[in-house]
């Protein structure tokens, strides 16, 4: 079977400090933009792109901007979309949410956290989980291909364990990018791509910022 690991698409800044209320952003305009290229890649309906993937479900994170992704690309492919709490973000109880293209371009502190994963609280207990939620899923679906609206920690926690990476935060997944596992019935992992970003690409919508 085969996993499409995609990462949400580009939220709002939330500071939530002076309430303390836990940041759940929604999608940004330009996120909503991207959130709509994908549904329309993957269903096989933009000019010129690869033919609609025949998916089986699509299963997301709690979090507003997985849900506000997921939204769009189940509703197109007419698969179910159903909600999975162990795909949810390490940062999921934080009051603050920054893109962090923003925290890269201030050089803050926290960006230099993020790269070497000391931003993740509770690491192990985190990868597992992740690797728990994700491993169920497969066996569930043996056979099929689903689609899994999560983030870039999520995804980087499974593909770190599929290659034996130590490291969770070992590379950058775009907006709406998809990354690729096959799983075999037979227990074997592989990876067959990370990153995919051609749907933005070819539709010119950017990443994040002003075309950035």
């Amino acid at each position: 079977m085969e996993l499409l690991l995609v990462r949400h698409a580009l939220p709002d800044r939330v500071d939530n400090t002076p309430t303390g209320e836990v940041a759940d952003p929604a999608l940004s305009a330009l996120g909503l933009r991207q959130a709509a290229v994908l549904a329309e890649w993957l269903a096989g309906s933009w000019p010129g792109g690869p033919p609609a993937e025949a998916i089986d479900a699509v299963y997301a994170s709690p979090m507003v901007r997985a849900l506000e992704t997921a939204s769009p690309v189940a509703e197109r492919l007419g698969c179910p979309k159903v909600v999975e709490g162990g795909l949810a973000e390490y940062d999921a109880e934080e009051v603050v949410y920054i893109p962090v293209e923003e925290l890269r371009a201030a050089r803050d502190p926290r960006w230099f956290e993020l790269v070497s994963d000391e931003a993740i609280p509770d690491l192990a207990d985190f990868q597992a989980r992740v690797v728990v939620t994700v491993e169920a899923l497969v066996a569930a679906h043996s056979g099929q291909r689903l689609v899994l609206v999560c983030h870039g920690g999520v995804i980087g926690a499974y593909l770190a364990y599929v290659l034996g990476i130590q490291r969770v935060l070992f590379f950058e997944a775009g907006y709406t990018s998809i990354s690729r596992v096959l799983a075999a019935s037979t227990g074997e992992r592989s990876v067959a791509s990370m990153n995919e970003l051609a749907h933005l690409r070819a539709a010119g919508v950017p990443l994040y910022g002003d075309g950035n």
